[in-house]
């Protein structure tokens, strides 16, 4: 088939706000596809988002096929003539001259490099500084690249080598399959890295893997050695050189993507590299495994920085506040550098501790202030870094302007620092001779997310900097206001429905049955926020927890009205500090992984344990935490019909001195900025809920709104399909059924996403339950012909990609299992 003729009409279009002038958008690039240029345009500007926070502030080197990739291509590092004056560039000094490298850090820029067919986008390591120098390297990169009798999955075995490795410095790696043949694997590095360090630690580790793996792994530059091997290239953190860019286009006969995958995926024996549609399908589902490691050095540009956030926030004029003109910060001081604690009466009271670094307030805001004891852990969530003005601020910020409410300086000093990390931050504060704080040493632990809206826990040590013992302060007092209200209060009247008189009796879980949200998009759940006034939670990667709190201890009840008090005994049996009096309160119980984010696959290893012994060996390893987010009743009164703002202020109240294992997560404003978030940390989705309404038991209240980025569906398992190959004699995969009018209508099968452990499990379930008789409706007979039955008894969630017409799931991939849910419990999800 002839290849079409090229397009010769140009276009302008405006793109942000800028005129480009696209040309032979009909051109075929790649002839093996088909793939136009204008195809290759429209990828990256629907990538754009995603590409640009992995090489922003770095020097692009392109390689381009404006011909097509049959052709060949040419290296281009200085920008064209002729290209638009207002893209951003850096020299760089080379023996042939000083070369100008463009800086893509906007969609414009990216759809200009398309349009000049710049197919590959090379990036080092490291970004430029505000200065237009090196900067240190940000990233440690291994391309482990297959050697010929080799592929894939042993590259992937390589990158799980290196992963224990590096995990166990500290470093969590991220996967990206090159779109050629190999992994690259990328990892942040603690700041103040030169690339001749991170290259050494490279290559040091290149050579630890293979001394432990020689009969697959090669570290030497020689090719004659690579025959059956995987070659670790560490050289490419070397300052001078470059890597492909994720979600770069690769210029092969197939217009494959250098495409960040998860670690599950890389288990996947049939894991292969990805075409810019599969990848476009993939970000369309809200998945972008690469999202943790973003923008993590920072590009310090005028349009990027570390102050643009809070001067997007303010207007000069409307607010008595500082409102600088530069976003870039003020340069480092000499000496000890400061702090401020300010006592913030804005809509809720809080304080905001705020530490200089790099130029700008760090800052936090803390609802019950520093801790006054070592054995109390106060919540602090990160805001947006401040002006350095800002250490001297005090006044009122006017009703309707961002934080509108009275600023008052609690104390401010000096401190010395001790540790600097994006997850934990150690130091010693000393205040005014006449604050209240005096002298403390302090730290900050990051508990979930990260950059602004981040969980972190503030605590006080219990020894100083020398390592004696730290004396405890004073508790936190607000200073009153003319006029300030009394922390919020409701009524007494009335008995609990779930507690009885007593508030300690016995819970009947008929009584306690969750209010459930209605599924809607993200336009819904906008639309509907704007009716309201935006009151947006995350949906927490978890199980449901309804607790009965007696005043000492605390009972715990599943969504299926099941008791798994005995399961959680962190919780259970210990004093969880909720006040003296009875209280009821829905929440999610979750595990965190190594990130501070919630895993439902870590939550599987407790979750699907009855045996005190064995619940006993696995608390210490996985811990939970309660994620709270509303209150049913309180001194044995009934609170489901007052507003959720009521119950949500009283809960903040109820949880001032709770445990460590309870956690009041905050609630967003913004719909859009929530899903972004959801979507950055790779959480389920979020939960838009009017602030007015009442709690609704047992009831599916389009009041609540759930958003989901991830696609899941809980199912019931009707029959196992034999393994073959590696899993001969075990489970190849699960025929799985939801229930409808006619029965347990089929939905198709899984077998991807089993760890051996969910395996074995999964086999001393289903071997009980084996049947001689098929429980679906409409399961084709190729699907039926090995099935082994079994009893439709177990409920289990997988994540899919869509509902063919026909009603069978694509892509889908097993979750775990939900002894939290019964077969009737399961429905089609819309």
């Amino acid at each position: 088939m002839a290849d079409p003729a090229p397009q010769t009409g140009e276009h302008l279009v405006r793109v942000d706000g800028r005129r480009l002038r696209l040309t032979n958008l009909d051109k075929v690039l790649y002839p093996e596809t088909g793939t136009t240029k204008g195809e290759v345009i429209d990828y990256y500007t629907r990538v754009a988002s995603v590409l640009i926070p992995h090489v922003t502030g770095r020097a692009v080197t392109r390689k381009r096929w404006p011909e097509g990739v049959d052709h060949d291509p040419f290296f281009a590092k200085d920008l064209e003539r002729g290209a638009p004056s207002w893209i951003p560039r850096r020299p760089i000094e080379h023996s042939s001259g000083s070369k100008e490298y463009p800086l893509v850090q906007d969609v414009p820029t990216v759809v200009y490099l398309a349009q000049v067919a710049s197919l590959e986008l090379h990036v080092p390591q490291w970004r430029f500084t505000r200065d237009g120098d090196r900067g240190p390297a940000d990233r440690l990169v291994l391309d482990l690249d297959p050697g010929p009798g080799v592929g894939l999955a042993e590259s992937a075995l390589v990158a799980g080598w290196a992963r224990s490795i590096l995990t166990g410095m500290g470093l969590e790696p991220y996967p990206v399959t090159s779109g050629s043949k190999g992994i690259h694997l990328y990892a942040a590095l603690p700041p103040h890295q030169t690339p001749d360090a991170a290259s050494a630690l490279a290559r040091e580790l290149a050579r630890a893997i293979e001394a432990d793996h020689p009969d697959l792994v090669v570290s030497t530059m020689r090719k004659t050695d690579r025959a059956g091997k995987v070659f670790i290239d560490w050289s490419q953190n070397n300052g001078a050189k470059t890597t492909i860019a994720p979600y770069s286009l690769r210029g092969r006969p197939h217009p494959t993507v250098a495409a960040p995958r998860t670690w599950e995926e890389l288990d996947d024996p049939d894991l292969a590299q990805l075409t810019f549609t599969e990848v476009l399908a993939r970000l369309d589902d809200g998945d972008d495994p690469l999202a943790p490691l973003g923008y993590r050095a920072g590009g310090r540009d005028a349009d990027d920085g570390p102050l643009a956030a809070y001067i997007s926030m303010r207007s000069a004029g409307r607010t008595p506040e500082p409102v600088p003109d530069n976003p870039l910060g003020a340069a480092p001081t000499s000496g000890a550098p400061t702090f401020v604690i300010q006592e913030h009466h804005a809509s809720r009271l809080h304080w905001d501790l705020r530490l200089e670094h790099d130029g700008v307030l760090v800052s936090w805001a803390v609802p019950r202030g520093v801790p006054h004891t070592s054995e109390r852990n106060h919540l602090a969530v990160m805001t947006e870094d401040h002006p350095m003005e800002y250490a001297s601020f005090e006044g009122t910020i006017p009703t309707g302007e961002y934080g509108g409410g009275t600023v008052t300086i609690w104390d401010a000093g000096h401190y010395e620092l001790e540790k600097w990390r994006d997850d934990e931050i150690i130091a010693t504060l000393e205040g005014s001779a006449e604050g209240p704080l005096g002298r403390v040493r302090l730290a900050l632990i990051r508990t979930g997310g990260s950059g602004q809206k981040s969980s972190w826990l503030l605590h006080r040590m219990k020894t100083d900097a020398a390592g004696r013992p730290q004396p405890a302060g004073a508790p936190v007092e607000p200073e009153r206001h003319d006029g300030e209200d009394a922390p919020p209060a409701l009524p007494g009247g009335g008995a609990t429905r779930e507690t009885g008189r007593s508030g300690s009796a016995p819970f009947a879980s008929g009584t306690l049955r969750p209010m459930l949200a209605v599924t809607a998009t993200p336009g819904i759940a906008r639309a509907d926020a704007a009716r309201w006034g935006a009151w947006v939670e995350m949906k927490w990667d978890g199980v449901r927890a309804l607790g009965v709190w007696d005043g000492e201890r605390l009972r715990l009840c599943a969504r299926s009205g099941n008791d798994i008090t005995s399961k959680y005994p962190e919780l259970t049996a210990v004093d969880l500090g909720l006040g003296p009096q009875p209280a009821v309160f829905d929440g999610e119980i979750v595990a965190l992984d190594d990130r501070g984010v919630p895993s439902f696959p870590l939550l599987q290893r407790r979750m699907n344990l009855s045996a005190t012994r064995e619940i006993a060996a696995e608390a210490p390893r996985t811990p939970v935490h309660w994620y709270l987010f509303d209150l049913l009743s309180h001194e044995r009164e009934d609170l489901a019909s007052r507003p959720l703002s009521a119950r949500r202020a009283l809960l903040e109240v109820l949880t001032t001195a709770s445990a460590d294992s309870v956690v009041v997560p905050p609630v967003f404003d913004d719909v859009a900025a929530a899903l972004a978030t959801s979507r950055e940390f790779g959480l389920e989705g979020v939960v838009v809920k009017d602030p007015a309404s009442g709690y609704r038991r047992g009831i599916r209240s389009e009041s609540w709104l759930k958003v989901k980025l991830t696609r899941t569906q809980e199912v019931v398992i009707g029959a196992i399909r034999p393994g073959r190959g590696l899993r001969s004699g075990s489970i190849g995969s699960l025929l799985l059924g939801v229930p409808g009018p006619a029965g347990l209508e089929y939905v198709g099968r899984v077998g991807t996403g089993f760890s051996d452990a969910a395996l074995a499990r999964l086999d001393e379930l289903l071997t009980p339950l084996r049947s001689d008789e098929n429980p679906f409706v409409g399961i084709p007979d190729a699907d039926a012909s090995d099935a082994l039955w079994v009893r439709p008894e177990v409920v289990g969630e997988v994540e899919f990609a869509e509902f063919t017409p026909g009603g069978i799931l694509r892509h889908s991939r097993w979750r775990g299992l939900r002894p939290d849910k019964s077969p009737d419990d399961v429905r089609r999800e819309t």
